[in-house]
């Protein structure tokens, strides 16, 4: 089993994974926020690798990606903060990036490098199942969990094939379009998990809009994980004591436990 998958054997409790940009607003900032989520009761960290063209993010993530590059945050940066935090966390570390980084760095060699930096798996929005067969196979030859993307509109064969292919959860994306504070949450977001709960036997994570624990805990009830990402950068914007931050996952831990 990986660590991944061991987040979710546990009866009854909601995954709490919260995303930030690596190097958001600072390098400093990220290595202080990562044990702070642990210790709240976050169960995987996403960590964005910035990207030039991040197409499944909105203003806020676009922007934590743009300053992080100006910044001079690097997929090599990158590595080695994931290398520094997981030596600090026990929890798993999982990177969402683009296929370019990925293929520029050299498939191999990312997974390899992501094995020792103490990566658990890889988020990659741009990559369809039907174009990931050499990813997974090297991905699996590292013990990394490839995660999938399902999204309202997906059609009952990409449905299929990702509840085949999708390892350590599927990643739901509760709104057709982009990252992103939403004031509401869609109306057949039940309706869209329960059409793949029919099909994959893999846990579901739900991420796009959520900000709030009202929010976090209606989509506690129809999926087994709940991914928070713009919300937390924005409150990192907001006050560098990281004060807001701390106060906000607590705030979501209690929701999901509820």
């Amino acid at each position: 089993m990986s660590r991944i998958a061991s987040v979710f054997s546990k009866p009854g409790h909601k995954a709490l994974i919260p995303y930030i940009t690596v190097g958001y607003p600072t390098i400093e900032a990220t290595l202080k926020v990562v044990p702070l989520l642990a210790q709240n009761g976050a169960d995987i960290v996403e960590l964005g690798i910035p990207f030039s063209d991040p197409l499944a993010d909105g203003a806020t993530i676009q922007k934590a990606s743009f300053c992080a590059l100006q910044n001079g945050v690097t997929p090599e940066l990158c590595l080695e903060v994931a290398r520094q935090m997981s030596s600090k966390v026990n929890i798993p570390l999982v990177f969402m990036t683009y296929f370019n980084p990925v293929f520029n760095y050299g498939i191999k060699e990312f997974c390899s490098a992501c094995t020792r930096s103490g990566i658990d798996g890889l988020i990659i929005p741009d990559l369809p199942p039907e174009e990931g067969g050499e990813l997974e196979s090297i991905t699996r030859e590292h013990n990394l969990n490839l995660i999938y993307l399902l999204a309202p509109t997906s059609t009952k064969e990409r449905i299929r094939l990702v509840a085949e292919r999708s390892q350590g959860f599927i990643y739901l994306v509760s709104v057709t379009g982009v990252t992103g504070v939403k004031e509401k949450l869609p109306a057949n977001l039940e309706e869209f998990a329960a059409r793949v709960r029919m099909v994959a036997t893999q846990p579901l994570c739900v991420g796009f809009g959520i900000s709030t624990p009202e929010q976090a805990r209606r989509v506690a009830r129809v999926s087994d994980g709940v991914i928070v990402g713009s919300q937390i950068i924005q409150l990192m914007e907001a006050d560098n004591s990281l004060l807001l931050v701390d106060n906000f996952i607590k705030e979501l831990r209690h929701a999901l436990d509820e």
